[in-house]
């Protein structure tokens, strides 16, 4: 019996040179198998069959690219990787089961007992647990600094420093580093800069331009953008992603075939529904900034923002994702959330539905009361993602909770 093998036709992402990121979005990274499909495939399967047990070996010995196993080699994983790669500018892209997956994959390919990390404070509440409690178990020890002060960067610096990793903008309190700083700061260090980017996506910002090694992404946001799957993904160079590839071929933090084809439909409308989401989050913002239940607003999109001359320099807009102090603490936070009647309770964020929570007892509710406290993580905060709903229903159901404080003061 002959077998005949339908060889996958990669558009040459030549093609795509010097386009920009809207038409990249669509494009890069896609496939066409021997059927000519214009939609993007999904290759629901575990194995690959091969024409002969020669090709098998060959493929196996690594002197014949293609798939093996969909643990580390499936078509629709890597047209995701192609894709995002071409968005972010990097050369390579190794996508996994979580965004919290793809930081750990990044750190134990990358870093190895008796180095050192600084980290920002103002990390994802998980990312912070999963420094000072897993990576400090196998002899990686992490310093904490704030994420504007570079003097604190700096002074946290050892011999030992191995990475700077960041969030940027911050979450929940959308504070913004300077990359470029941060950037020299990790070559006289002989460090490697690792930037989480979900907040701004490559639409926004893409940090590898701006002297980033690597750039980390939970796809389960705006990536998706409609919250059905859970992904993660990490870009940069061919050689350090070849360490990061290694890891996940041999310890299995799998992005699957379906959630890929997902996120390939996401990045899609990215371009689109960032912009949307940055021109409510504004508006958002200033009308809040007006409330007198209200005592803070944190969105770089407003000019006596700390960091809003570096973000308008450094992004290409200021994100959808804002957060508020109320006057009060705990109870008056929840009593806002809780009268909200359209807005969605919950702590995923990077959604089309607007979503409101209280990162105090949720994102960051592992913390310690220390941590919280170092990290501007009060009672009386509550972090809303902006979504692409009318925005003056979203000023009337926020008015709610606004009314409700009244009443109970």
């Amino acid at each position: 019996m002959t077998h005949r093998r339908e060889e996958h036709l990669w558009i040459p992402e030549s093609d795509l040179d010097g386009m920009s990121i809207d038409t990249l979005a669509v494009r890069a990274g896609q496939i066409r198998t021997g059927q000519l499909e214009h939609s993007d495939p999904i290759f629901p399967t575990s194995s690959f069959v091969y024409g002969s047990a020669a090709q098998a070996a060959a493929r196996f010995g690594g002197d014949e690219p293609g798939n093996i196993y969909s643990r580390f080699t499936n078509p629709t994983v890597q047209a995701f990787e192609g894709r995002i790669a071409a968005m972010e500018g990097g050369e390579r892209a190794v996508a996994t089961a979580s965004g919290m997956a793809a930081i750990l994959s990044t750190c134990i390919a990358l870093l190895k007992a008796g180095e050192h990390v600084v980290c920002s404070r103002g990390v994802f509440g998980t990312t912070n647990v999963l420094f000072q409690k897993y990576l400090a178990r196998f002899g990686v020890e992490t310093s904490f600094v704030s994420l504007t002060d570079m003097e604190e960067w700096r002074g946290a610096i050892r011999d030992n420093t191995r990475m700077l990793f960041l969030e940027t903008p911050s979450n929940p309190l959308c504070e913004v580093a300077d990359l470029a700083a941060l950037s020299d700061l990790a070559r006289a260090a002989d460090a490697l800069l690792v930037v989480d980017n979900c907040f701004c996506t490559p639409v926004l910002q893409r940090p590898l331009s701006q002297g980033a090694d690597i750039v980390i992404h939970s796809a389960t946001k705006y990536l998706d953008g409609q919250g059905r799957c859970v992904g993660g993904v990490a870009v940069g160079s061919a050689k350090l992603m070849e360490e990061v590839y290694g890891f996940l071929r041999s310890a299995g933090p799998t992005m699957s075939p379906f959630n890929a084809w997902v996120f390939l439909k996401g990045l899609e409308t990215l371009p689109i529904r960032m912009r949307a989401h940055c021109d409510n989050a504004l508006e958002l913002a200033q009308w809040l900034e007006q409330q007198d239940a209200v005592e803070e607003v944190f969105y770089a999109g407003l000019s006596h923002h700390p960091q809003h001359e570096l973000a308008a320099r450094q992004q290409d807009g200021f994100g959808g994702v804002l957060s508020f102090r109320v006057r009060g603490g705990r109870e008056q936070a929840w009593s806002l959330i809780d009268a909200t009647r359209m807005i969605s309770i919950t702590a995923n964020l990077g959604d089309v539905k607007t979503t409101i929570t209280h990162p105090a007892t949720t994102t960051h509710g592992r913390l310690s009361d220390d941590d919280k406290a170092r990290a501007g993580i009060t009672e009386n905060l509550v972090r809303l993602s902006v979504g692409i709903e009318s925005v003056e229903d979203l000023k009337q159901d926020l008015a709610r909770g606004l009314a409700a404080l009244a009443a109970g003061a």
